[in-house]
């Protein structure tokens, strides 16, 4: 799935480009999980892109909330805490991660 990134949320700086295509790597809570130019895999609002490309990629697992919102995921990143993980620089958690990024989608970490 790519989108175009079109407006800043009200509480964000310069982590992500106006006009940029990026690859949506997974869905939060109705949110999507990008990794921005900052090589961080946050959350945005999807009032904040266009849809390029809508198509999900086949190996995402799609779980309901309660409330029936979305989670999609490739299996091992629906783990609970998997990106509070990550944040908190659970460095096993980092490699898996960027490791399953480059696999799954072709993109590694920018340094």
């Amino acid at each position: 799935m790519k989108v175009m990134y079109i407006k800043k949320g009200e509480y964000q700086g310069s982590e992500m480009t106006i006009g940029n295509v990026y690859e949506v790597i997974g869905v939060e809570a109705d949110y999507y999980r990008i990794i921005d130019d900052n090589n961080e895999p946050f959350l945005y609002s999807p009032l904040q892109f266009k849809i390029i490309d809508p198509k999900q990629p086949d190996f995402w697992v799609t779980e309901k909330g309660e409330d029936g919102e979305s989670y999609s995921y490739p299996f091992s990143w629906l783990k609970e805490g998997y990106f509070e993980d990550f944040h908190d620089n659970n460095k096993s958690v980092i490699k898996h991660f960027w490791s399953e990024c480059e696999r799954l989608y072709e993109i590694t970490k920018n340094v």
